[in-house]
């Protein structure tokens, strides 16, 4: 998580509901969710652009990325998709 609590206008940074972490910009709007065990990030995150569109969606194990990540341009179309296996990219066999 982040040292500082809320940014200078008073909006908060984060905010811990049970194990489910929101990270929020400036503005109030969602920056990243997701689900928050044993001090890191697991499971599955989404991650927002300030606008409070979709970027990316991806997976956490042990608060490594592990799994499918999927990245958004700004059309709302799929950018990427990579898959990571204890925070490495994974290559594609050709």
């Amino acid at each position: 998580m982040v040292a500082n609590k809320q940014y200078a206008n008073g909006q908060k940074t984060y905010e811990l509901v049970g194990n489910r972490l929101t990270y929020y910009f400036k503005n109030g709007k969602v920056k990243a969710e997701g689900y928050y065990e044993n001090d890191q990030m697991e499971g599955e995150w989404k991650f927002y652009r300030e606008s409070g569109q979709l970027w990316q969606v991806g997976n956490f194990k042990n608060g490594k990325k592990d799994g499918t990540w999927i990245r958004y341009d700004k059309n709302n179309m799929l950018e990427y998709s990579e898959n990571f296996k204890d925070d490495k990219k994974v290559k594609k066999k050709e």
